[in-house]
């Protein structure tokens, strides 16, 4: 089956964002998603919510990031504030485009700090963040068009009769996991290039069922923000404020991050971690469960999902798992333990090579 943006609506009006009659949704997208918009703003009249359509065109922030002003870039932008603040729910829809160039890192840094305001009220209500497949998206994951739509529909399972079920069946998965995890207090990543310590004790595993990703398959909390001791290779690429980066490499003293390095990208990496207090500690601890998502992507909504991957995010942590930590930034970064690597709880194997044991 191909890819459907009706189906994908459906999915996200019903089940991720659940909206009813009468609530204002703002979906926010690029000119590239123009098909599942369309199906979105249909879906929502539908069902009697208020559809509030933004959109830019492509490479749109990009320009922004170029030619504002200092006092414009460092400006929280109280329209989008007030329109966050209006809406009980919001769907973004992700569609990967060319990687900016000359975009300097530390500009776009301090344009996520002056948007934290915008980006915790949206946190305050229901979310859902997804991706339109695009040519570039296809491109990057190295796969033609269609192998990417067919890519995606897998992955969303919109591909089945019934998506909502396979997401019930994935949740009731993660909530065994979650019933081992919860009785950790240290959680131990090793692998080539890795070995690190951090603590979960009275920490909250969250069940990430579709609901605000879509794609989803993980289970995630936030660390003990002081706990982290070691050091960790991100083995897979990603993007960044539309950068390219590849081979992170950092090393945690009692939690902060004091050496980094990049094989490429290693700006960005380094102004991310400049944006503020709480860049330079852990917000996030995932455990990718998605077995259905074989391959990577170079996109870290589907790529933080794979089976047999943690992720650590940098940053804001989500106040649901217990984590302090804040921060303007939220960046995962990926290790694949599939090929050599293991994960411990308090001295136990709970998965190696990739595989829960």
């Amino acid at each position: 089956m191909s890819y459907d943006p009706v189906k994908h609506a459906d999915l996200l009006v019903d089940y991720c964002v659940a909206a009813m009659k009468g609530e204002r949704v703002l979906v926010s997208s690029t000119t590239l998603a123009l098909p599942l918009v369309e199906a979105l703003h249909v879906a929502l009249l539908r069902r009697g919510a208020d559809p509030l359509i933004r959109l830019e065109y492509p490479g749109q922030q990009d320009d922004f990031y170029r030619h504002a002003s200092e006092e414009l870039l460092g400006a929280t932008p109280d329209l989008s504030l007030a329109e966050v603040q209006s809406c009980a729910a919001s769907i973004r829809v992700l569609t990967p485009d060319a990687p900016g160039a000359g975009v300097d890192a530390q500009r776009a840094a301090r344009r996520r700090a002056a948007l934290a305001p915008v980006a915790r009220e949206r946190g305050r209500r229901r979310w859902n963040l997804t991706l339109y497949p695009t040519a570039h998206g296809a491109a990057g994951a190295g796969m033609t068009p269609e192998e990417y739509e067919t890519f995606v529909a897998s992955a969303m399972f919109l591909d089945t009769p019934d998506p909502v079920a396979r997401w019930g069946e994935v949740r009731a998965m993660q909530a065994e996991l979650i019933e081992r995890l919860s009785r950790a207090d240290e959680v131990r990543v090793e692998g080539p290039g890795t070995d690190l310590r951090l603590s979960v004790k009275g920490r909250t595993w969250a069940n990430s069922d579709g609901k605000r990703n879509m794609p989803s398959g993980e289970v995630f909390t936030g660390p003990v923000e002081t706990s982290a001791n070691g050091h960790v290779l991100f083995d897979l690429p990603t993007e960044y404020g539309g950068q390219l980066v590849s081979g992170v490499r950092l090393t945690f003293r009692d939690g902060e991050v004091v050496e980094a390095s990049a094989e490429q990208g290693e700006d960005v990496v380094r102004a991310a971690l400049a944006t503020d207090a709480g860049s330079r500690f852990l917000g996030e601890l995932g455990i990718g469960t998605n077995f259905g998502i074989r391959r990577p992507s170079r996109n870290i909504l589907f790529d933080e999902k794979i089976g047999g991957t943690i992720h650590l995010a940098i940053g804001n942590s989500y106040p649901e798992t217990g984590g302090t930590n804040v921060s303007a930034v939220h960046w995962d970064m990926i290790r694949d333990l599939r090929g050599g690597g293991r994960v411990l709880l308090d001295g136990e194997v709970f998965q190696e090579n990739g595989r829960f044991v």
